[in-house]
């Protein structure tokens, strides 16, 4: 069957990723529209499970209808009694005109004819019409002198969920699905998958807190709807409909079990019993908290350590006074800004300035319909301000707290460092929060010429702390750092998050340009302890990049989401035949190149360096594999990002637990025979769907690859081997 799923226009891509990952096949965009293809179920699926979609439509029939006459004619063809009941209802929906039917209404009248003398012909009754509540909801499209007569399964817009309280509602209300678009383009499915709270502190009607809790709870949004569109269909499967109306029920309950914080606030009291209500429609009450409170007064509730922050403020074309809502903007960043580092937030407005004014930078935008006005969905990171702290020695006598960190870094390093000269590692972690309080990671490197550098960075204390407290606790770890580990003071490179604006005792993280070269085995590798927030070498990595090494002799070595190279160099040292390099960061493929040169690997046909986002480039290289272009690679490093929203991916978001299948069957695609794909991600709560992935075994080699440094923190990482079957 052919289906035909509306949306708001801006949402195209985001309903096309939904239809595939519902099992539709033959997905293609179109304007506001994405049409898709597959038995009955598919339909079903995208009523019953589309967050995005405005109506799903099953195609009967396309034909020429250039006049009237022609319009009737293949409107009549249509079998209509297989379709409704001689004494049923019918409704016809009409869009879209040709230059001798330019009427809309006209158009209805007559596919109306059409249908009930057809009817009539061969039952000796025919349909009435009903406009409100019809048996069978008829779409005819006309365009470019063709017409489209589809049956509408959904009836009502499926933005109409259900949840929506009578009586007076809040302003500027935002629609359904267009709430949801809002929420994925922010990444909050991956967000929730993490544990991430979701706060509104302009709430209103509650609409995005209760899409957002749909999300989380794997809630299929029809559940809600009281009412279809095929109910009535001589088509409908009563069935089929039953049993994915039971397992959506199943998993509805499953996910309200484990929802995260979500949190709405409002000035206004009505919005806030508005809102309440609606909550408690959508059978989410205790799931989800309203309360009365300025937006500058919001800040992240108890147990909420990070998530996802989302507004649709008033914006001028629909309400407030445009110096109202300047303040009203800034109000919103400020705390944002100051409360709510290393959170994400997502902000709609229809006014540049308005986002301007909220002193944030986006890091994308995305252009989205409410009704008729056009809105742009600007997302910040609000990441953590991470800054440079001085390193002093340790005071004396050291207080109590002081010396019990040292003799935990101490005991460490007498560990550690027998290890390490066993092994021959020069860079490893010697300390990771080993003492709650004094949260941060310490790694030691000590170059090829033997000076020893130290990196800490530190980690957002528990909530339980004292900010005085934790900063006390910051101080005292680094006063005793350069005793301890022996490092001058000089190489101490420390990463903390900004504790007040205007302490000029931290500084902007600003490039030095310093890079230090260290070794790794057979190669040497370039790091840069203090212009970005990582070093240019993961320590956890460690075992994975001397497997690829081992891996590699005479093969065709791929690294894709290279970062700085690493993998490539020991791959190329392990006796790669080729290596190819790919990442969107010049910067990054910049430094790959410089630590490749280091070890005598020069850029040319044997080790290519692609600037490129992995993603797009995987069906390219897919294509001239097959074709012979180029040969396939007989190994393959895939390390991506846990989410990304980066503007280079073309306005797509990346989600590893929610897309490493596609991605995965993509990479495995450029493997000769027997092949091998390593494939590693940083998300903790990662599941790997190994029975997604047909026709390939995947073995977990997460415990072979953490490193003995890492053994208090196992979860660092998960790591698989991946195999064409």
């Amino acid at each position: 069957m052919e289906f035909t799923a509306t949306c708001p226009k801006g949402v195209e891509p985001l309903l096309a990723a939904e239809m595939v990952s519902l099992g539709a096949t033959g997905v293609r965009e179109t304007r506001a529209a994405v049409s898709f293809s597959g038995p009955l179920e598919a339909g079903y699926r995208a009523c019953l499970w589309s967050r995005l979609a405005s109506r799903v439509l099953l195609t009967i029939t396309e034909f020429p209808a250039v006049d009237s006459d022609e319009l009737y004619a293949g409107v009549a063809a249509v079998p209509w009694e297989h379709h409704v009941r001689a004494d049923g209802t019918i409704a016809i929906d009409a869009v879209g005109t040709t230059p001798q039917l330019t009427h809309t209404g006209f158009i209805a009248r007559r596919v109306k004819d059409a249908i009930v003398d057809r009817i009539r012909e061969r039952e000796g009754r025919r349909p009435s019409v009903d406009l409100a509540r019809p048996d069978v909801r008829v779409n005819v499209r006309l365009y470019k002198g063709r017409a489209s007569v589809s049956i509408d399964l959904a009836g009502d817009p499926l933005h109409e969920r259900g949840y929506r309280a009578t009586g007076k509602q809040a302003q500027a209300p935002l629609k359904e699905n267009l709430a949801a678009a809002v929420l994925v383009r922010a990444g909050w499915p991956g967000i929730a998958e993490q544990g991430g709270a979701l706060l509104d502190p302009m709430c209103g009607s509650g609409t995005l807190l209760i899409e957002g809790a749909l999300m989380a709870g794997d809630q299929a949004p029809g559940l809600l709807g009281p009412r279809w569109g095929f109910e009535g269909w001589l088509g409908h499967d009563e069935a089929l409909w039953a049993s994915l109306v039971a397992e959506a029920d199943d998993r509805a309950e499953a996910g309200r079990a484990a929802l995260p914080l979500i949190v709405g606030w409002d000035v206004d009291p009505e919005a806030v019993a508005l809102a309440r209500a609606c909550v408690a429609r959508a059978g989410l009450r205790g799931h989800i908290s309203v309360q009365q409170r300025d937006v500058g007064a919001f800040e992240p509730p108890a147990g909420a350590a990070c998530g996802l922050v989302v507004a649709n403020p008033p914006y001028g074309v629909r309400l407030g006074a445009e110096e109202d809502l300047r303040e009203l903007y800034a109000r919103l960043g400020t705390a944002l800004s100051e409360r709510f580092s290393g959170w994400r937030a997502v902000v709609l407005t229809s006014e540049r300035d308005l986002a301007r004014a909220t002193g944030l930078r986006s890091s994308s935008a995305y252009t989205l319909f409410n009704g008729a006005i056009e809105v742009k969905a600007y997302v910040f990171d609000v990441s953590p301000a991470i800054v440079r702290a001085p390193v002093r020695a340790a005071a004396t006598p050291p207080s109590p707290g002081a010396e019990m960190v040292a003799n935990r870094l101490r005991k460490n390093l007498r560990r550690l460092g027998r290890w390490a000269r066993r092994e021959g590692v020069t860079c490893f972690r010697v300390y990771d929060a080993d003492l709650p309080e004094y949260a941060a990671a310490i790694d030691l490197y000590e170059t090829v010429s033997g000076e020893r550098y130290a990196h800490v960075a530190e980690y957002a204390p528990p909530r339980q702390i004292d900010p005085a407290r934790a900063e006390q606790h910051l101080r005292e770890l680094l006063g005793v750092i350069p005793d301890v580990l022996g490092v001058s003071p000089q190489h101490v490179a420390v990463k903390v998050r900004q504790r007040q604006r205007g302490r000029s005792q931290y500084e902007r993280l600003e490039a030095r340009g310093e890079f230090l070269e260290v070794a790794e085995g057979s190669v040497r590798l370039l790091v840069n302890l203090w212009d970005y927030l990582d070093t240019g070498l993961f320590l956890d990595h460690r075992p994975v990049r001397s497997r690829l090494a081992e891996a590699a002799r005479g093969m065709r070595f791929c690294n894709l989401f290279a970062y700085t190279g690493a993998a490539s160099v020991h791959a190329a040292a392990g006796g790669a035949a080729t290596t190819t390099t790919v990442d969107m960061s010049s910067t990054y493929l910049g430094w790959a190149r410089r630590s490749m040169a280091l070890n005598g690997f020069v850029e040319g046909t044997a080790h290519r360096f692609v600037r490129a986002d992995a993603l797009s480039w995987l069906p390219q290289e897919r294509m001239r594999v097959e074709r012979g272009v180029v040969p396939p690679y007989d190994l393959v490093f895939c390390d991506p990002p846990t989410f990304s929203t980066s503007k280079t991916m073309k306005e797509r978001t990346f989600d590893v637990q929610r897309d490493h299948v596609p991605l995965l069957e993509d990479a495995a695609s450029l493997l000769a025979p027997r092949g091998l794909l390593i494939f590693s991600t940083n998300l903790r709560s990662f599941h790997m769907d190994a029975e997604a992935l047909v026709g390939l075994e995947v073995r977990d080699i997460t415990a072979e690859t953490i490193p003995f440094d890492f053994a208090r923190t196992p979860k660092v990482h998960r790591c698989f081997e991946i195999r064409v079957r």
